[in-house]
């Protein structure tokens, strides 16, 4: 049998290679959405093109059998990961990799290695590359594609990741529903119930103040979320250039922002499924796609939406004003979905197995797990 090799990235064609292998291994996949080559690279492209870089340190390594790419993987250690979530907490993610347990060990020994000579005692992944990226291995739910900035892998992943000793230690759920029929009774009384409050108001985010709105909300996700497993806060460069990656798919009537007595609380993010735009790209935006993407962006219709962040200020959780103002969002830009977008499936997540708050909510409105993504652990 041939041995296999791993090699770090270090040169253009080293990150070249570790982005397209994706093109190989999912061919034969028909849920597989190609991301954006360029989002991929400058993922990985150190400080110059991702702030995540300023907190964080991160590895990259290619596995060659015979001269060909049979795997990828990372490795990071992140500042602010070991001072939230404990001392000793390590990373390794952007795992791919050919059904061959060999090579799914040497490429997990190698990040564990260096995860190791960085004082590391337990490593956790997949995290591609932080909990604000794509976290978790999809382990249910591979007979649809993913939504927007979700994450889809190969089945036998979790054959390989559970034989090298891993074990699960949490799961993120994606809960699905049906948007073109209103919400069940009881939700319609709460929305109704909401807009005779006075002091509530959920409005429209403002895109000619998209740099102040845009930190409003990341100002208020960093509060509300600050309790949440894997929380890690989003730095000012970071928040900023969060804001410029989302600008082009923020649509002002499916981003809201909740107001109590005047004062900003809470908010709801909502992207069509950009996925469905992008698709035919096949990664990529030149020489033509970026056109292409632009005027598809103009007017889009979609069949989903999907809701990646939402949150109350940790002041109001747990008052009955925050599942007021939760569900007039929700309600309000549902409608708009259908109305402006063409919508009529909605996702919202990822929720945290034990986000008992969100899931309540998830089944009041009547919607049901379609994907589950689970984080894994090993001792170093």
């Amino acid at each position: 049998m041939s041995t296999v090799t791993l090699k770090r990235v270090e040169s253009a064609a080293d990150r070249k290679a570790f982005v397209n292998l994706p093109w190989t291994l999912y061919a034969g996949d028909p849920q597989w959405v190609p991301p954006l080559k360029s989002e991929m690279h400058g993922l990985i492209g150190g400080l110059k093109s991702n702030p995540w870089f300023e907190h964080a340190q991160a590895v990259f390594w290619l596995a060659l059998r015979d001269g060909k790419v049979v795997g990828r993987i990372s490795a990071q250690v992140d500042q602010l990961v070991l001072e939230h979530l404990g001392a000793g907490t390590g990373h390794w993610g952007m795992f791919e990799c050919v059904d061959d347990q060999m090579v799914a060990d040497a490429l997990l020994q190698t990040a564990e290695d260096w995860l190791k000579a960085k004082g590391m005692t337990r490593a956790q992944g997949p995290f591609s590359l932080s909990v604000w990226d794509e976290p978790g291995l999809l382990v249910q739910g591979f007979e649809g594609a993913p939504t927007v900035m979700m994450g889809h892998h190969l089945r036998y992943y979790e054959r390989l990741i559970t034989a090298r000793g891993y074990q699960g230690i949490k799961d993120l759920h994606c809960w699905s529903l049906p948007i073109e029929k209103p919400f069940p009774e009881m939700v319609q009384r709460i929305v109704a119930f909401s807009e005779r409050n006075p002091k509530l108001v959920t409005r429209p985010v403002n895109k000619a103040r998209f740099d102040e709105e845009a930190a409003l909300i990341l100002d208020i996700l960093n509060d509300a979320w600050s309790g949440n497993w894997g929380f890690v806060p989003l730095t000012p460069l970071e928040i900023a250039h969060v804001g410029k990656k989302l600008k082009p798919i923020i649509f002002e009537n499916l981003v809201r922002i909740a107001e109590y007595e005047g004062v900003p609380v809470g908010f709801m993010i909502t992207l069509p499924d950009i996925n469905e735009l992008t698709r035919d790209l096949n990664g990529e935006l030149f020489p033509f796609g970026w056109a292409k993407l632009l005027w598809r962006l103009r007017a889009p219709k979609v069949k989903r939406m999907r809701v990646p962040l939402m949150g109350i200020r940790k002041s109001l959780q747990g008052h009955r004003v925050a599942s007021l103002m939760t569900f007039q969002m929700i309600e309000y830009i549902r409608r708009v979905a259908i109305t402006e977008f063409g919508a009529s499936e909605g996702e919202i997540g990822w929720i945290l197995d034990d986000n008992g708050p969100m899931r309540s909510i998830a089944d009041v409105l009547e919607s049901h797990v379609t994907r589950t993504y689970r984080v894994y652990e090993r001792g170093l």
